[in-house]
């Protein structure tokens, strides 16, 4: 691989986009990896190292966004409490971190006050890596917290997804709840789901 491809794709985390491409020759040099099966092209002007684990996406963006903790959308389809399948990740990070991000793979940041970005995180393996995430019940109340900027339907598919899972912990659910002064919603709609 010439060594300056070689260079940009590491000091992108794997990816490449043909925009910072200053030379002909990358461009034929990138036209002969992908040739060679070495380059994937995801979509026009931005591709990435085959041997990245594409599975391992969450994680990626874990190293990306290290103070980062997936939220939200993300997290309710990691533990399969929506059947959304967001077309980005969505990351918490404490409201006064400024960051820069990459253009792939695609973040959504969330900037969250120091009570909310802390409760709940923790570490769990992923696809033979680990990655910050927040837990199941702290998930659920995010659902509910947001329900008017996620909409409504969306926290309650979560909450009902939730209330049927036999490792649902009601005890920590209605803490964080607490906590994040959504108690007296979740234990509305609780009330019509159990």
């Amino acid at each position: 691989m010439d060594p300056t491809l070689k260079e940009i794709f590491e000091a992108n985390n794997g990816y490449l986009e043909t925009r910072i491409l200053k030379k002909r020759s990358a461009f034929y040099q990138l036209k002969k990896l992908i040739e060679s099966g070495e380059v994937i092209a995801i979509k026009r002007g931005l591709y990435r190292l085959s041997s990245l684990d594409e599975n391992n996406e969450l994680a990626e963006v874990c190293r990306i966004v290290s103070s980062g903790v997936i939220c939200l959308f993300s997290a309710w389809h990691y533990y399969e409490l929506a059947t959304f399948v967001p077309s980005m990740h969505y990351v918490a990070i404490p409201s006064k971190m400024k960051r820069t991000l990459p253009t792939y793979p695609p973040i959504q940041l969330n900037y969250w006050k120091e009570n909310q970005y802390q409760l709940g995180q923790t570490i769990v393996d992923h696809y033979n890596d680990t990655i910050r995430i927040y837990d199941l019940e702290k998930s659920v109340c995010d659902a509910i917290k947001f329900r008017n900027k996620v909409g409504e339907e969306q926290a309650i598919e979560v909450l009902k997804n939730y209330t049927k899972r036999t490792d649902r912990n009601l005890d920590k659910l209605l803490k964080y709840a607490h906590q994040l002064n959504v108690e007296n919603i979740l234990q509305q709609n609780l009330k019509l789901l159990l």
